[in-house]
């Protein structure tokens, strides 16, 4: 096996990666550190009532997708169901894979040649296609990867979850990489969130990964599609085409020079430290003047923005923030918008996952507090709205800050 040299321009640092954590105490404005969510305007034409999970294949094949490699698994079956009927019909690939295993490194071959390429899979499945996220990533392969999240561990169920924030987030794969992770929490989203994570994905040179709770995957609405991504690249320049001008194009990630993989790994972050800058995105609903921050992702925001406005018809002053990049995480955003509140409230679909993020995030500048339900379970309006109320008294008590404790 030969062991891949890179040169990087930049100069090596002996120092280590300890100046690549940010300092949020710094006052930056919140435009070099991400962007809220643009209010979208009014749509035309005529939207198609369809799954969410059928939206990700209308917009990897808007996005200029034709290669999809899969394993059907419920909640996400309806997403290779529809790649299989679709990509075809475009001058696509849609294979079949014999295993999770497999299909991943089917991917890997295909995003080697710089075609716009996809899987999809829920969370057992996910997990074993982790070996293979951590080899697209460490040679820098763009490709899009679906999580429709299910209940677990193990073989769990096929209800709607979020447990696998940390497999996603935090890198289930071997190695110091990260992924550009996108959450929608609408059948729309899901379409727009995929045309965005294969750009994403070209920019970067990196797999990104769309993170939806079995709830979106399964929910139907009406859904508007875009018109498709005009002139996508072909013949990328790093790419293998099978041809002696890219024979030199090695498309690997195996280092065995230590000072050689740390210099690639350097080059890792330093993208990395881009996509933070300029790709961190969220939501804020009524935080302005808000007591009491919510936070929550997916299906789960909007059942939060339900709470905030149920909250402040009875004179409960709530907000939202919304991660739509659970990585990178809208820390800067976060604090902002708690600045002024008196505490924060997590909610998840888990046993609290995204909640140590929050913790991280805020740095005990104000209490924390958790709600969670599992196992497929989803707390309504009413529940979240119970225990808002049932805490309130310890706003601004100092109880609230030994509870969080």
């Amino acid at each position: 096996m030969n062991s891949k040299t890179q040169n990087h321009d930049a100069p090596r640092s002996r120092r280590g990666f300890r100046s690549a954590v940010p300092d949020w105490n710094d006052s930056a404005p919140l435009d070099l550190t991400g962007r809220k969510e643009a209010k979208q305007e009014p749509r035309t034409g005529a939207p198609v009532f369809m799954k969410g999970n059928e939206a990700i294949v209308h917009g990897a094949l808007l996005a200029g997708s034709r290669c999809f490699f899969g394993y059907p698994i419920t909640p996400a079956s309806e997403i290779a169901h529809t790649a299989a009927a679709l990509y075809p019909e475009v001058g696509g690939v849609f294979l079949q894979a014999e295993s999770e295993v497999a299909a991943i490194n089917m991917v890997y071959g295909a995003a080697s040649t710089g075609i716009r390429t996809m899987t999809a899979s829920s969370s057992p499945g996910i997990s074993l296609k982790q070996e293979g996220i951590s080899y697209c990533a460490g040679s820098e392969l763009p490709c899009v990867i679906v999580d429709v999240m299910r209940g677990g561990p193990g073989l769990g169920n096929i209800a709607p979850e979020q447990g696998d924030y940390f497999q996603m987030v935090k890198g289930g794969g071997h190695g110091c990489y990260r992924m550009p992770i996108l959450a929608p929490n609408s059948a729309q989203e899901m379409c727009d969130f995929t045309i965005r994570a294969f750009d994403l994905a070209e920019e970067y040179r990196t797999p990104a990964v769309i993170l939806a709770d079995g709830l979106v995957g399964q929910m139907k609405e009406p859904v508007y599609l875009p018109e498709p991504r005009p002139d996508i690249p072909q013949n990328l320049e790093w790419s293998v085409q099978g041809t002696a001008e890219t024979r030199e194009n090695l498309i690997c990630s195996i280092y065995l020079v230590p000072d050689d993989l740390e210099a690639h790994i350097e080059h890792l972050h330093e993208k990395y430290d881009r996509i933070t800058a300029r790709e961190t995105t969220w939501e804020e609903y009524r935080t302005e003047d808000a007591d009491l921050v919510l936070v929550g992702y997916g299906i789960v925001s909007r059942i939060l923005r339900g709470v905030v406005d149920a909250g402040r018809r009875k004179g409960l002053k709530l907000g939202l923030v919304r991660p739509i990049t659970l990585w990178p995480f809208p820390t800067a955003a976060l604090r902002n918008a708690c600045s002024g509140a008196k505490a924060c409230m997590v909610v998840e679909l888990s046993t609290g996952q995204m909640v140590e993020d929050v913790r991280l995030a805020l740095e005990g500048m104000v209490p924390v507090w958790f709600l969670g339900r599992a196992g497929g379970n989803l707390p309504s309006v009413e529940d979240v709205l119970e225990e808002v109320e049932s805490r309130w008294s310890e706003i601004g008590s100092g109880v609230a800050e030994e509870v969080a404790r």
